[in-house]
């Protein structure tokens, strides 16, 4: 299932993103909604706790901003971790400078999370049809004096296996089609709205020896204006490590093989926070495209992009999700809220 499917199966916490953005907003809601989800159905988590590391002085006064800007925040706890203690319980983990500790971050095996999601979509009457692109998409009922959609929505698939077309109507329509919303949108809305989404490819490399180990997640310190959070190191349930993701700019979202090119750069990453790490125990894992609206920062900041989730002006049940790249795993419960919000309430 795309994305969700080829990514670091974090629940975020929050920290990053800027008080008056969805991505904060919907993140600290999507996380409090997942979490009880999971609890209560039985999908496979865990609150393992994330610790953020610096090692100069420059990057533990990044540290220093999330935590004051959580801080601000409702139900988004971060601590700082003395260093000896952080040696005694991690003591592969390497932080010259500082620690800053997550603990509402966690892990989700996505894949039955998908799965329940889809179940309940079908329970509820719902259809799931796979390769099947969607060709044209016609509002009906337009004119000068209407909006578009104001009589409901003409949406055209083809099967990919056989050529068919099928053709239905809708009264709304969700453009929640991840690398692909681009296109969606640009069925619909006229030439000055149209978008491109920039395809950052993440590479993720599996490590396999019982050494050196955590038992949290470890993250590097954000970079002010980098297009992600650092290849950092997240644990799967079962334990094993993997680490990444690294930023790639692609000019294609089918590009997902592993760019083992890229692991040199990795490895120095990783030694900065875990140095005894056997470098050739590192290998080519996986990768995910993330669709982002720019090529700005991940954080908050300069050149930061924002989810963007609105009933689009001059249309009627039509709702435009674009750009819900990290944290929208962890968000997409809330995003659903949002969602209903925009066309019920």
């Amino acid at each position: 299932m795309e994305t969700s499917s080829r990514n670091s199966e974090v629940i975020h916490a929050g920290l990053y993103y800027g008080a008056d953005s969805l991505k904060t907003k919907l993140c600290i809601r999507g996380r409090q909604l997942l979490y009880a989800l999971c609890e209560k159905y039985h999908i496979p988590y865990r609150n393992t706790g994330k610790w953020i590391v610096a090692q100069n002085e420059a990057q533990l006064a990044e540290l220093v901003k999330v935590h004051d800007f959580t801080r601000t925040l409702d139900d988004v706890p971060t601590h700082f971790v003395p260093l000896d203690v952080a040696a005694r319980e991690e003591p592969d983990v390497r932080a010259r400078a500082g620690i800053l500790a997550s603990p509402t971050t966690g892990i989700v095996d996505s894949h039955a999370y998908m799965q329940y999601l889809l179940g309940s979509f079908e329970d509820l009457g719902g259809d799931l049809a796979l390769h099947s692109p969607v060709v044209s998409i016609r509002a009906l009922g337009s004119s000068s004096s209407s909006p578009l959609g104001s009589q409901g929505w003409e949406i055209t698939t083809r099967d990919q296996n056989t050529g068919e077309l099928t053709v239905f109507t809708s009264e709304t329509l969700i453009n929640s089609a991840g690398l692909g919303a681009a296109t969606i949108n640009n069925m619909i809305l006229p030439p000055a709205r149209h978008r491109e989404l920039a395809y950052a490819k993440g590479n993720y490399f599996s490590y396999a020896p019982s050494t050196p180990r955590t038992s949290r997640l470890i993250y590097p310190a954000p970079e002010p204006g980098h297009a992600g959070l650092g290849t950092h190191l997240t644990l799967d349930l079962s334990g094993r490590i993997r680490f990444g993701p690294d930023v790639e700019w692609v000019s294609s979202p089918d590009l997902l093989s592993v760019s083992s090119a890229q692991l040199p750069a990795a490895i120095t990453a990783i030694r900065e926070y875990l140095p005894g790490i056997k470098e050739e125990a590192i290998t080519p894992d996986y990768a995910g495209i993330r669709p982002k609206l720019g090529r700005g920062a991940v954080g908050q900041g300069k050149g930061f992009v924002d989810f963007w989730i609105r009933m689009e002006e001059g249309t009627q049940g039509f709702v435009n999700l674009l750009g819900v790249e990290s944290p929208g795993l962890t968000s997409s419960l809330a995003i659903g809220e949002m969602v209903e919000g925009l066309l019920y309430k």
